[in-house]
């Protein structure tokens, strides 16, 4: 009788440890897979290869993106292409290799080789971002 319990008690245990760690796990997510409500402000670029020897083909491009409530930029791997994202207004949430992250007026981070995200406007208003890239011209 006493071993039944015993088992009892570790199984509801396990039970109820994979239910709170299920719960209260933060959310994971790849992020949109449709592109929408974007807008390319201003786009500015330098070509590359007559600037620094090897940079053929590639241009150091920033571009100026205005997302209104509820726009997304898909997600896409920046494998190629490392990029620098600041917000300039409203705040985003980014879904960075499967984590979420909510990105508000003022931060700044990198997308390198190893990052797969998209963007999502989470907010009553519209985001400015401002991105910096090494883009290969095609």
């Amino acid at each position: 009788m006493k071993k039944h319990r015993i088992a009892a008690f570790v199984f509801l245990f396990i039970a109820m440890t994979l239910f709170l760690t299920a719960s209260f796990a933060p959310a994971q997510q790849s992020g949109p897979t449709e592109t929408k409500g974007l807008t390319t402000v201003k786009t500015t670029a330098i070509d590359m290869a007559s600037e620094i020897e090897g940079m053929q083909g590639r241009q150091l491009r920033m571009r100026v993106l205005v997302l209104d409530p509820g726009g997304a930029i898909a997600i896409h791997k920046q494998l190629d292409r490392p990029e620098v994202i600041y917000v300039l207004q409203g705040s985003i949430t980014e879904y960075q290799n499967g984590d979420v992250i909510l990105r508000n007026s003022g931060d700044t981070w990198t997308a390198g080789k190893e990052i797969t995200h998209a963007v999502r406007n989470t907010g009553t208003g519209t985001a400015t971002i401002v991105v910096t890239d090494i883009f290969k011209a095609q």
